[in-house]
């Protein structure tokens, strides 16, 4: 058996499921299922959200040490599904080394084009308006401050702009857009508004995965998960509250005006 391509194999499996949001324990899970396929004396994987290090180790072989450095993380349900669905044909004995990689290298990062994910971002803002109470004008204005932060994404992951300062700038955006309309629309409701087209941005995933990852006794990455998504929501928080303040809708200390 190639043992270096069956690390390499493991390590992408497991690379494409952190950065695709998956939880550490699984991504420790699907790596030392494929490593065990070896029959290896020594398997040993840890996984943290930043990072993955895996051994393989075996009195015919040199051992084989790979530390795999994951920056950048999101949300892709699809390429996960997609991971585990490779990886268990391949442990099965249904698919051969090289296939499981070939297949690997061959997941895409994206499932949808950009058009779709925009119009899913606005249907998801005006979808929510109802849940909080508001009504037609309020869907409408969800749906129209939905296409705003649909733009704002699509410039920020053109340009890259860090992950923070990325939900600073669209919180902000939804809310001087939302301020704006009710400028023009009195009898809108601007709370609902606001509230309905930041749901994309809540962490509900992350918040999810470090409860998750805690239970399953991985305590660093569940803080670090937990750490994450309070960031986000501050992140959130505090471009709206900027945005407010600056056009004299919210004063701090003295509430809304």
């Amino acid at each position: 058996m190639d043992y270096k391509l069956l690390m390499n194999t493991a390590i992408l499996a497991g690379e494409i499921m952190l950065r695709s949001g998956a939880e550490t324990y699984r991504v420790e899970d699907t790596i030392n299922h494929i490593l065990r396929t070896a029959h290896a004396e020594t398997v040993e994987t840890f996984v943290l959200t930043t990072g993955i290090f895996a051994t393989l180790d075996n009195p015919d072989i040199e051992a084989i040490t790979v530390i795999r450095r994951v920056e950048s993380r999101g949300t892709n349900l699809n390429r996960i599904a997609s991971v585990n669905a490779i990886s268990r044909k391949f442990c099965a004995g249904e698919m051969t080394l090289e296939e499981a990689y070939s297949c690997l290298r061959q997941i895409k990062g994206k499932q949808y084009r950009k058009m779709v994910y925009n119009l899913a971002t606005i249907c998801l803002c005006a979808g929510f308006a109802p849940l909080f109470n508001g009504g037609v004008l309020e869907i409408a204005g969800a749906a129209i401050v939905g296409a705003v932060l649909a733009l704002i994404i699509t410039i920020g992951k053109k340009i890259r702009i860090h992950g923070f300062i990325q939900d600073v700038i669209s919180s902000m955006g939804i809310a001087l857009t939302a301020i704006f309309l009710k400028w023009h629309l009195p009898q809108m409701n601007m709370d609902t508004v606001i509230i309905s087209s930041i749901m994309p941005l809540v962490p509900g995933v992350a918040i999810t995965n470090a409860i998750r990852d805690t239970l399953q006794g991985d305590y660093l990455s569940g803080g670090a998960r937990i750490l994450e998504a309070f960031l986000t929501a501050a992140a959130v928080a505090l471009g709206v509250a900027v945005a407010m303040a600056a056009t004299g809708i919210f004063k701090p200390g003295g509430g809304l005006v």
